[in-house]
């Protein structure tokens, strides 16, 4: 059994009786991206350990505890409320699951035993994008938290725009949204604040973010998403703990083990490309360095030259995966 230290283990059988929500029901929810693709991955490696980083509502899980009745799962997640959706689903198959409410960045200490496999689907849960008051779509009109753990003491998405300076707004929203328009809509939510009307909802940035993104006819996406992606990165420190998770990921896995991991838009997909070159021996420092002092060291074996993208299928069934891809590497 891995050692905890600092998470919480979610008892199953807690809150099994209060919930009525049926594994169907689940699946109508949130659809896994992948799902066969990460199966073959693991099932490869010949698991008996697997660790699910980002369970969510446990669609992954799900079908790996399916697809290979000798191995076990660890369930890792810090949102309350997709732990009781998951604790449900997996109710099932009893001891084979523990479900662990921490961030995936704790793996190191959650998986200390070592593991077989480790899985992280990086992307927002259906449940937390369609959820009306968690504040991350602005297809809702909803307090701007953006927080993964609700409960965290950290600040809010709308406590950032209040207490960051216009430049450092612009940059979170450039940087992680990739938003052309940032100077511009952070200069706006500044103006905002001064004139006494912080943006404090999702509806208020949404029309902001509208009005100041010009829109070009072959844009497809709605002007305020790379904001809301931005400002959800940043609430979160999503990039600085993937960055930390793929590491301690990798050295937690056992010879012959395999680490896959979805990603949904670039900066995501160009860190876990780096790390899983890093750690297969490619050095990253400069020609004339004498000597590598970037950390490259030959302890994985790349399995996707290329990332693996969902077919025509799933994408017409699941628009979200569209922008899916699926990495991964093996351990030697």
């Amino acid at each position: 059994m891995p050692h905890l230290a600092g998470a919480v283990e979610v008892c199953l059988q807690i809150i099994r009786s209060s919930l009525n929500m049926t594994s169907t029901d689940a699946e109508n929810i949130h659809t896994s991206v992948l799902a066969d693709e990460i199966v073959e991955f693991v099932k490869a490696a010949e698991p008996g350990v697997i660790v699910d980083a980002t369970m969510g509502m446990g669609g992954h899980s799900e079908r790996l505890l399916q697809a290979l009745p000798n191995s076990r799962v660890i369930g890792i997640d810090q949102d309350p409320e997709a732990i009781e959706y998951a604790s449900k689903r997996l109710s099932g198959f009893g001891e084979r699951m523990t479900i662990v409410r921490g961030n995936f960045a704790d793996i190191s200490e959650i998986a200390a035993d070592g593991a077989d496999a480790v899985i992280a689907d990086l992307g927002v849960s259906s449940l937390q994008f369609d959820s009306e008051e968690r504040g991350f779509s602005f297809r809702f009109d909803a307090p701007l938290d953006m927080r993964m753990d609700p409960d965290s003491d950290s600040p809010t998405a709308a406590d950032l725009l209040k207490e960051l300076r216009e430049e450092e707004i612009a940059n979170v929203i450039y940087q992680y949204g990739e938003e052309r328009a940032s100077r511009k809509i952070a200069r706006w939510i500044v103006e905002k604040r001064d004139a006494g009307t912080p943006i404090e909802t999702t509806g208020e940035l949404a029309s902001l973010v509208e009005r100041a993104v010009r829109r070009g006819k072959k844009d497809t996406i709605h002007p305020a998403t790379r904001t809301f992606q931005a400002l959800r990165i940043a609430v979160n420190d999503e990039l600085r703990v993937l960055k930390t998770f793929l590491k301690d990921a990798i050295d937690v896995l056992k010879t012959g083990g395999v680490l896959a991991v979805i990603s949904f838009h670039s900066l995501e997909d160009r860190i876990v490309k780096q790390a899983f070159l890093k750690r297969s021996g490619r050095c990253f420092c400069p020609p004339r360095v004498p000597q590598c002092v970037c950390g490259a060291e030959k302890i994985v074996e790349i399995l996707t030259r290329k990332p693996t993208i969902p077919g025509e299928d799933e994408m017409r069934t699941n628009p979200r995966s569209r922008s899916a891809k699926l990495r991964a590497v093996r351990r030697i």
